[in-house]
């Protein structure tokens, strides 16, 4: 197998002629004909028992052309990609059989779209600012309040009525015109006052009641409530309050500082909380650097992306999404109704990411040719393991999940932004300058000639786009010995 041609139609567009010699053909019809060849009858055999050059007389020498070709589509095409230099973007391509014979094998032609040629401006000697991570007292004192709310106690208040922030345990049922109604039934029910969990009024009106009493409680459905039946009606809600509840907070003193952490004071508390936020600031300030460096390549990046390396992002990042939500015992299709959505909807809101993370990576990658960046075998190594380690799985589990093609490129990506961050200039400040706004441009005037432009963009016919075209040897052959 290998190729013949490679030639740029456009920017974006390949056509690769690809050979496969005779005897590899002959190879792949043999491996058809064992697995197919069982389900033929000719008579004199037995089902299955027939040589194959009895079931090419009888049937035709192409009668197993298109399984073969299928067969060694995918790695000639592969390989042909490989040796012309050029990345295949999706499987949506244009198929052209040339010829093909067992003496002379195939030869056949493919049109698809590949990672665009990208024309950098400057990518060394950037200039950026890194604003110098500080924490403040208050910022310490923040997290320790909030250690303190993760680590209250409730307790039950007998001595006054309920209050906003208490926790009520209730019994409650709704009626709408004396009629209950489905769902408006709950027992022993939790309910945190001033949290919104319930309709618009419900929970201020247990505010002031005491444990044991039974009360109405008088709401109006939301206009745009859920339930059909109950948009815009007055409701009554039967109500009992069993029990008050309240959340008290410990004393956040040397005790407090014991119960929580490792540290015998509070001081020593806040100083180790002081270092892990000054380096939480210090990641992200990096980070903000990294995206300001690549930001200005892109912006000097001249390239004309192909839908399909989007839409393939959007793809991703919506199978990461239902992969997280897995995860967490959900799934995509219960989630998106939830939401009031659908999956086409929910796709097209990445999208202005997914370009984004298409041109940074374009980017790079295209810095690596520039730059001939290699990366070592004991490179690949180091990171495998590195995997292994921290998803907490075999090296051999990480080289089957993950090809060793991409931990190759994207490895060699992170030492292109290596290059990057290494060469530019880089300023501490404490404050990130803002930028002002472009001045806008003075409109250009129109013509006025007093003449009609005739607007043929839009008075033109869409050209359709071919539709994919999968091998289809065998009709082909047909067709010939027709």
């Amino acid at each position: 197998m290998s190729l013949k041609t490679a030639k740029k139609i456009d920017n974006s567009r390949y056509e690769l002629e690809i050979l496969i010699d005779g005897a590899t053909f002959c190879d792949a019809i043999n491996k058809v004909y064992k697995k197919e060849g069982k389900n033929i009858s000719i008579p004199g055999f037995r089902k299955g028992k027939a040589p194959l050059y009895l079931v090419e007389k009888m049937y035709g020498e192409s009668v197993f052309f298109e399984d073969a070709l299928n067969l060694l589509y995918s790695d000639a095409l592969e390989a042909a990609a490989e040796e012309a230099g050029v990345e295949i973007v999706d499987d949506k391509m244009d198929f052209d059989l040339v010829s093909i014979s067992k003496a002379d094998g195939v030869d056949f032609k493919v049109t698809l779209t590949v990672v665009p040629e990208a024309t950098l401006g400057d990518y060394k000697g950037l200039k950026a600012e890194r604003v110098t991570p500080v924490v403040t007292d208050d910022e310490v004192d923040a997290e320790i309040n909030q250690m303190a709310n993760r680590n209250a106690r409730m307790v039950s208040v007998e001595d006054r009525a309920a209050a906003l922030e208490d926790i009520a345990v209730i019994d409650f049922e709704g009626f709408v015109d004396d009629v209950a109604f489905e769902g408006g039934k709950g027992e022993s029910y939790s309910l945190t006052l001033g949290s919104g969990q319930f309709i618009p009024g419900f929970e201020e009106q247990i505010v002031g009641h005491n444990v044991g009493e039974e009360f109405d409680v008088n709401v109006t459905f939301p206009e745009d409530y859920q339930a059909e039946e109950l948009k815009g009606k007055a409701a009554v809600f039967k109500v009992k309050l069993h029990e008050i509840k309240h959340r008290e907070l410990p004393v956040i003193d040397d005790e407090f500082a014991k119960d929580v952490s490792e540290f015998d004071t509070l001081a020593e508390l806040k100083e180790d909380i002081k270092k892990h936020q000054l380096e939480h600031k210090a990641h992200h300030a990096d980070e903000d650097v990294e995206n300001a460096l690549i930001d200005q390549i892109v912006e000097g990046m001249k390239v004309e992306i192909p839908d399909a390396m989007i839409e393939a992002r959007c793809n991703q990042s919506l199978q990461d999404f239902a992969y997280r939500l897995q995860m967490q015992g959900l799934n995509l299709e219960t989630y998106l109704q939830y939401m009031g959505t659908n999956a086409d909807d929910f796709k097209a809101s990445f999208r202005p990411q997914a370009e984004k993370q298409v041109k940074m990576r374009l980017a790079l990658e295209t810095i690596v040719k520039l730059e001939k960046l290699e990366v070592s075998d004991e490179d690949v190594a180091a990171e495998i393991t590195k995997m292994a380690e921290a998803y907490g799985v075999s090296e051999e589990q990480v080289k089957s999940a993950v090809p060793v093609k991409e931990i190759k490129k994207d490895l060699a990506v992170t030492k292109a932004l290596e290059l990057v961050k290494s060469s530019a200039v880089v300023t501490e400040v404490e404050k990130k300058t803002e930028k002002k706004p472009a001045a806008k441009k003075p409109a250009a005037k129109k013509a006025a000639t007093g003449e009609k432009k005739t607007d043929t963009a839009a008075k033109k016919p869409a050209a359709k786009k071919p539709a994919a075209k999968k091998p289809a040897a065998k009709k082909t052959a047909e067709k010939k010995e027709d």
